[in-house]
């Protein structure tokens, strides 16, 4: 039986690849400016600055719209907890610790330009989303108990990053607004980006320790949860989302979940001992599942829209 190696041991035989991979990154990112992605010409003074406060009318978003940029918006505003959760379980040393911070930092402009784009169309209450805001990063994001480690978090960001990227493109799509499109499918490229720097690192965990990685990757899968989960009204506001399209059960499966499981080779490979063939057997009875409770949820979507066409059918004119 394969010896686990420690999380040092892991940390110091992928180094040579984080730094490959981070090289690779820089020179296929792309720099850009959130000040290039708001229209400053739609803003103007709050009452504070002697203008007007916030009421509903002046945004043009729908309501759908808006829950989907608060929800990203939030999202994004808990870099800080996810870089504490990073910075711990990489490296502080050499790629390490220059893919963090630079990963940090391009993940800091997305916050930024989805913030000033609603502020300055008014197209969300301001004061709310402060509060919102408030809430959301006291209370943190926080690794579940019993996870943590290197294996665990470069799993979850793999899929994490391109679950993100689907969000962002789909509410893009949502706000009709071709300003709020372009904003969004720019954030998304970058988040691929990270996806492919993180899908390509615990690719090189599988092919160093098999077993340990598979079971990180089937944790992940198996509990995984977006990384806004935590903030107000997270529930409602994904269900929502998933209502009408902007990331639900089958985006999750066929564009996110399958796909990278499909780079890795997971269910061709034959390099897993006793515990990686136990954890990937718990992955494919979970996948079935998940393909089960597709068509479940999809099947009640199509009679909800179904109820909610007839009774808006029954409206006077």
């Amino acid at each position: 039986m394969t010896k686990d190696l420690t999380q040092l041991e892991i940390l110091t035989e992928l180094e040579p690849v984080a730094e490959q991979l981070l090289n690779r990154h820089l020179s296929m990112a792309k720099d850009w400016h959130p000040h290039d992605y708001v229209p400053w010409d739609e803003g103007r003074n709050f009452a504070a600055m002697g203008g007007q406060d916030w009421a509903p009318e002046q945004s043009t978003l729908s309501e759908v719209a808006k829950i989907a940029m608060i929800t990203n918006l939030l999202t994004e505003d808990n870099l800080p907890s996810y870089h504490r959760e990073i910075s711990q379980n990489f490296s502080n040393d050499g790629a390490w610790r220059t893919w963090v911070g630079r990963w940090t930092a391009e993940e800091n402009r997305h916050g930024i330009a989805i913030r000033d784009y609603l502020v300055v169309t008014r197209g969300v209450d301001p004061v709310a989303l402060e509060e919102a805001r408030m809430i959301h990063m006291t209370n943190g994001a926080h690794s579940p108990d019993g996870w943590g480690g290197f294996l665990d978090n470069v799993a979850y960001v793999t899929f994490q990053e391109l679950a993100t990227r689907v969000s962002h493109r789909n509410t893009g799509r949502v706000c009709n607004d071709p300003v709020a499109d372009r904003m969004l499918q720019r954030i998304a490229a970058d988040e691929n980006l990270h996806m492919i720097f993180y899908r390509t690192l615990c690719g090189a965990g599988l092919d160093l320790v098999p077993d340990q990685a598979m079971m990180a990757i089937t944790k992940t899968l198996v509990f995984f949860t977006m990384p806004g989960a935590g903030m107000p009204n997270f529930r409602r506001n994904g269900a929502m989302m998933a209502k009408h399209g902007i990331y639900d059960l089958r985006q999750h499966l066929e564009e996110v979940v399958a796909p990278v499981l499909k780079q890795w080779n997971i269910f061709e490979r034959n390099d897993f001992g006793p515990r990686g063939e136990q954890a990937r057997e718990q992955l494919g009875q979970y996948l079935e599942k998940l393909g089960q409770d597709v068509l479940k949820f999809e099947e009640q979507r199509d009679r909800m829209f179904a109820r909610e066409a007839a009774k808006a059918a029954l409206q006077p004119a």
